[in-house]
């Protein structure tokens, strides 16, 4: 009598957790895309990015410069193209956050804007909290604010 205990206990308990498992509400993974969203999707990664604007921090927003070119693309790296300068790094992604290795190789050609360009690559390392909403995107940190657009 005892052996049947060894042989359905085992069983009515596996059962129990795979039903406890399988039922009650699911939350949400990401909120609705109306309000927005953190999930950092193949969507969001396979686009090139326009820097909008950049907001060091304590520091009031800066516009991207007219006529300029600043994008954000993603592959196995990470590429910047800072005016008429390029810059490469190492990401890693987990969740809504990427970080950026603090080592950024950049070309170093003298651009008119330079100061600009400064302190948007100056930014653009650590960890940040993505946020995506239709086609914008913004990076915050400590250090600052990152925005982009499609």
């Amino acid at each position: 009598m005892n052996h049947i205990y060894y042989v359905v206990l085992p069983i009515a308990l596996a059962s129990l957790v795979v039903s406890a498992c399988s039922s009650g509400a699911r939350t949400p993974t990401s909120p609705s895309p109306t309000v927005g969203s953190t999930a950092l999707t193949a969507d969001v990664l396979s686009t090139t990015w326009r820097l909008h604007s950049i907001q060091p921090a304590g520091q009031p927003e800066q516009a991207s410069p007219a006529g300029a070119d600043y994008t954000l693309t993603f592959t196995d790296r990470l590429s910047l193209r800072a005016d008429c300068n390029t810059c490469s790094s190492s990401y890693t992604i987990s969740g809504s956050t990427i970080s950026v290795a603090n080592v950024m190789a950049c070309t170093r050609a003298h651009c008119p804007t330079a100061a600009f360009e400064r302190d948007y690559t100056s930014l653009m390392n650590g960890d940040f909290a993505v946020t995506t909403t239709g086609s914008s995107m913004t990076w915050s940190s400590a250090r600052g604010t990152i925005r982009f657009s499609r």
